[in-house]
């Protein structure tokens, strides 16, 4: 199992976790809200028998128990009634509005059609609201559950910025490491060829030879020279673009097995069609991308190129008949380490949504694919330098 399986498991962990603290809470906020309303419909019936008791009692009896039972209600909003549901009074509603009886049946209304029932005695009736706080207390597990969704979300931002960082100074680290510790070994090996073609100047096939061996040195050179530039702003230039593609389909053509065809747009198509790129890291992105589809495809099928714009945007579509990719790891096959080969550290895509978006300001993307059928990815870029520039601004 890699590390994204890993890693998708602990979310699931973590969500059932809060889920598991909110639906307790939930729970025993209900438990609370019931003890409340039991209290509350108590401290009503109390408050009714007081009210009665004051109006019934002689004018010389000691009514301080009533009278303070009466004035000890300030948080429960009481309507009281009589049996013909003539308003009697009420309290806690605020003061204009415990004198309006217009408002005050309105309430009542209200109350009726909740399904709230009166307590009666004596020939009144006594119609309550929850309080304030009973209120509180029923919404507070929803309070607390946009408190932990926002808590874990800001939480969630500031942690993967963080590992990204993390892993950008890592990646950088390495790439630059790699083109130092390349640059002693091609240098010599640079040395050793000059060596060798002055000693045996007049020998034809060595000077081929060693003409094949300097090319490969050169492409050395350029791939040190690309891992360089990783973590360092490049030089972006108008190329043609297809003349670039042909480029690539043709190193990378010369190198693949026979059965396998590239269908790539001809040099003369849109001869006239540049994209603002570094041709360089530009080449690894598309050589990456011919690569992976060549370990898709296991040595027979075919690669594809399509080039096509809008207003703003260059598009370039690089298909394969190879094994697919499933669908859940369109996003994940991009991420530093994931990969389904045995060789190779699974830097290749991480690199190349690297180099275009954070450097060509574009985006790179899986637009299809379909399990043993095939992948399409897709390089957008930015039509002119103007385009570059917002598409910049917006990252």
């Amino acid at each position: 199992m890699d590390i994204y399986a890993k890693k998708s498991r602990w979310k699931i962990y973590l969500a059932i976790g809060g889920i598991f603290i909110v639906v307790v809470s939930m729970f025993y906020t209900n438990y609370l809200a019931r003890q409340i309303a039991s209290d509350e419909r108590k401290k009503s019936e109390q408050w009714l028998l007081a009210y009665e008791h004051i109006e019934k009692s002689p004018v010389n009896c000691d009514l301080t128990l009533a009278q303070n039972l009466l004035t000890s209600n300030t948080t429960i909003p009481t309507i009281l009634l009589s049996d013909t549901e003539r308003f009697i009074d009420a309290i806690n509603f605020g003061e204009k509005e415990n004198r309006d009886t217009a408002f005050i049946m309105r309430e009542v209304e209200k109350l009726k059609e909740a399904g709230v029932q009166p307590i009666e005695l004596g020939g009144q009736l006594l119609y309550y609201k929850q309080s304030k706080l009973l209120t509180l207390i029923q919404y507070f597990p929803f309070f607390q559950l946009f408190l932990i969704g926002v808590f874990i979300f800001f939480g969630y931002l500031a942690f993967s910025s963080a590992r990204r960082a993390e892993q950008n100074r890592v990646w950088v680290g390495m790439a630059k490491e790699t083109a130092h510790q390349l640059g002693t070994p091609i240098s010599g090996i640079v040395a050793w060829i000059e060596h060798l073609r002055a000693i045996r100047e007049e020998d034809e096939e060595v000077t081929e030879i060693l003409g094949e061996l300097r090319n490969d040195v050169k492409r050395l050179e350029l791939i040190a020279d690309r891992f360089s530039k990783i973590g360092s702003p490049p030089k972006l230039q108008p190329v043609p673009l297809i003349e670039e593609l042909n480029k690539c389909r043709e190193y990378m053509e010369r190198r693949a097995p026979r059965r396998v065809r590239f269908e790539f747009p001809e040099k003369s198509t849109s001869p006239g069609l540049q994209v603002f790129i570094n041709p360089g890291l530009f080449d690894w992105v598309v050589e990456n991308l011919l690569r992976n589809a060549l370990d898709a495809m296991d040595g027979t099928g075919t690669i594809s190129a399509e080039v096509y714009e809008d207003k703003n945007n260059i598009y370039i579509d690089i298909s394969d008949t190879g094994s697919g990719i499933p669908p859940g790891k369109f996003k994940t096959v991009f991420e530093p380490g994931y990969s389904t080969k045995k060789r190779g550290w699974g830097l290749g895509l991480s690199l190349a949504r690297r180099i275009i978006e954070e450097y060509h300001s574009g985006r790179i993307f899986v637009k299809k694919s379909v399990i043993d059928e095939g992948t399409t990815f897709t390089i957008q870029l930015p039509k002119n330098v103007r385009q570059f520039v917002e598409n910049r601004r917006k990252q």
